[in-house]
């Protein structure tokens, strides 16, 4: 168990650095005894580490626990200033706000809670419950807290997928003209993000897909179209992510997602999987004990009381998606379902397009730390073949996040990650250009803001961060 951090921030189990550094100074545990020479770490296909001594002998080491000082100590992955930002969103924060609100009749803050697929496949898996069945129930949970809207992100997700489809295609046509657009790598996982502008910077920037991640996507549609549309101002309004990953946190502080004019973030705070179960711990609720009540539909993507999702991974199915759009638009051809072949490791899956014998599209979806290594050092050697990866920092990808709910003492944990991915994919999907509603607002809203201010709404920009040197960072 990894030490607590201000009682917000739990980042449990920590495995592939969720929230990856290069040159994380504790890799592994090496005793050192005297007299003995210099003796080589080699990595197994397990991903284990084995001491190689110099008579050819092998030790398998045993993994260190990493705490956040350990991290924070080598400036690799938060800094001090960023992790001041991560105190301010917790649990208690909104649990202030929802007293504020009973307590003041003047100051009242319009509370919306934004929910991932992920987050409530882990809470279904916990109580047994399906995935829809959860959603409502958790809509009960927080509206009796004092919530006003509660909204799921997988109707962002819609346009966090249209708009990487028309990016890819964009940067596939203009491959000749500008040899770094492709291949196009995917900006939803913050922990990849923050390794790339920290440890890469401007060489692997350029690559990284502009279009915001759907917690992202879901701020401007709150803040934005939502405020709009209630007579409010982003400032009255209070949002709240629910999601699968810590560093969530670490996005929805990013300056790029405040907005200056109205000195408001466009997501205010926050939660994981296991803080809502925290939650509702603390209040002696079980899930199946609430009243389910119907999902709020603004911003939701349902039909009578079952969400949709998405087909392909359960970190959003971008690949799937941008794949089928790019190979009918670019190619006329229509591939109604996806072959994988699985190269390394069940982590590193490959998709190719074959016209007339010759490979005309190749994707990738690349997860975990190490895998996440080896894409960039072929970048870096030319060497890379894919036109498209889809890049998650967490091994198994979102499901598997940081901040989801772990197993009970007598639970297998990749017993309960199979349930969680089951309970994920059992959801009817849906593709995102059938989505009407989607569609609407792309000609109600966006529309009528102008085209710069729309791609302001629904894309971002990355920065290359210096990286701070200090005598406790040590390569090995």
């Amino acid at each position: 168990m990894a030490a607590q951090f201000s009682g917000v921030l739990q980042l449990t189990d920590l495995d592939d650095f969720i929230t990856p550094s290069q040159e994380c100074i504790k890799p592994v545990k090496v005793e050192k005894k005297q007299g003995k020479s210099l003796a080589k770490i080699q990595i197994e296909d397990d991903d284990s580490y084995v001491q190689v001594n110099q008579d050819g002998g092998k030790q398998k080491l045993e993994k260190a626990k990493i705490t956040l000082n350990d991290c924070l100590a080598c400036s690799g992955c938060i800094t001090s200033a960023e992790s001041v930002l991560i105190t301010q969103q917790s649990h208690e924060e909104l649990f202030k706000v929802l007293n504020n609100n009973k307590a003041s009749e003047t100051e009242q803050k319009v509370v919306v809670v934004s929910v991932s697929p992920q987050s409530r496949a882990s809470l279904a898996a916990r109580y047994g419950l399906s995935g829809s069945e959860a959603g409502r129930r958790l809509t009960s949970f927080f509206k009796g807290l004092g919530v006003h809207h509660v909204f799921d992100t997988s109707f962002s997700r819609t346009f966090s997928l249209l708009e990487s489809q028309r990016e890819f295609v964009e940067r596939f046509q203009m491959k000749e003209q500008d040899k770094k657009t492709l291949p196009m790598l995917t900006s939803a996982c913050p922990g990849w993000i923050c390794y790339a502008e920290k440890t890469h910077g401007e060489f692997v920037l350029p690559y990284v897909s502009t279009t915001r991640s759907p917690q992202q996507m879901m701020g401007s549609l709150v803040k934005g179209y939502f405020a709009e549309q209630q007579g409010l101002t982003p400032q009255q309004i209070y949002h709240v992510t629910v999601m699968p990953c810590p560093d969530k946190k670490l996005e929805a502080s990013r300056s790029d997602f405040y907005l200056n004019k109205d000195e408001t973030r466009e997501v205010d705070c926050v939660l994981t999987s296991g803080e809502v179960l925290k939650m509702l711990e603390e209040k002696n609720v079980s899930l199946n004990d609430v009243q389910a009540v119907p999902i709020d539909t603004m911003f939701s993507s349902v039909t009578g009381d079952e969400f949709f999702t998405h087909a392909g991974s359960g970190s959003g199915g971008y690949l799937h998606h941008v794949f089928t759009y790019a190979a009918k638009q670019l190619f006329g051809e229509e591939v109604k379902e996806l072959s994988y072949k699985t190269l390394r490791n069940k982590d590193f899956q490959e998709v190719t397009l074959e016209k007339d014998g010759v490979v005309v599209l190749s994707f990738a979806a690349t997860y975990g730390f190490r895998n996440i290594q080896n894409l960039v050092q072929k970048l870096k050697r030319g060497k890379s073949p894919y036109h498209f990866v889809e890049v998650m920092a967490c091994p198994s990808g979102c499901l598997n996040g940081g901040g989801q709910i772990k197993a009970l003492p007598n639970e297998n944990q990749k017993e309960l990650l199979q349930k969680v991915e089951e309970l994920y994919k059992a959801e009817q999907p849906q593709a995102p250009e059938d989505d009407t509603h989607v569609a609407e607002l792309y000609q109600s809203w966006l529309h009528s803001v102008g085209k710069e201010r729309a791609r302001e709404l629904l894309h971002t920009q990355y920065h290359t961060v210096e990286k701070m040197t200090n005598g406790l960072a040590m390569k090995w």
